[in-house]
């Protein structure tokens, strides 16, 4: 599906927030952004709007928009929430997932393999979105399925740039087809996991994630 201006910008400006070109409570000019990029003010808010959703801005009445980045500490314990929900969804998707579900989970994960030959970041991420919320759909607890996506909204920033780090495409493609087969034969706990596994970002990983960030934070 194509993206939309709005989407476009919102992946520019987290990529520029995320790199350090804009530091953390710094004041984002709408002129001077509406300039660069080259649009009118309307997709420029709306990209604003969807940075919002992720936590990387914050939008304060009669000032502005400010960039705002979680800490290292509180960026962990986001993801280890999020691996836990992810978890669960994994759990009880092995034992409700239709075959319908099934085929479209599949379709999607050829899409990300196809974005991996071309070795396009940003396109695997947007497959491997919609790879996760299908998992979401089919744990069939839309309580569970509506707090794993506002969180996935939220890590999303830092989930993209993950999969920028050298290897991370391949090796996020390897766990993938682990999940795809504890969800195929009914496997509970394998699903469990792998998906775990899959999206915490303990140790290593942790590591290549914060040394990405860097120059944000310096």
């Amino acid at each position: 599906m194509a993206q939309s201006r709005a989407d476009i910008i919102a992946d520019q400006l987290e990529d520029l927030i995320l790199t350090g070109a804009f530091s953390s409570g710094e004041r984002l000019n709408e002129m001077q952004l509406a300039a660069r990029f080259g649009v009118s003010r309307t997709p420029l808010r709306e990209a604003f709007q969807k940075l919002g959703q992720s936590g990387l801005v914050e939008q304060i009445p009669h000032r502005g928009v400010f960039v705002c980045q979680p800490g290292p500490v509180e960026l962990l314990e986001m993801f280890e929430v999020m691996a836990e929900l992810e978890a669960t969804c994994g759990r009880l998707a092995a034992q409700r997932i239709s075959d319908s579900a099934l085929t479209e989970l599949r379709l999607a994960n050829n899409n990300c393999q196809a974005a991996v030959d071309l070795q396009e970041a940003d396109t695997y991420y947007r497959e491997n979105e919609r790879f996760h919320q299908i998992i979401y759909v089919q744990s069939g607890n839309s309580f569970l399925a509506g707090e794993a996506k506002r969180l996935h909204r939220r890590l999303k920033p830092f989930r993209r740039v993950q999969l920028k780090a050298r290897g991370r495409l391949a090796q996020s493609m390897t766990e993938h087809e682990v999940i795809v087969a504890a969800l195929t034969r009914g496997d509970a706990e394998g699903a469990a996991q792998a998906l775990r596994a899959h999206v915490a970002v303990q140790g290593e990983k942790f590591h290549h994630l914060m040394m990405s960030l860097k120059p944000a934070a310096e």
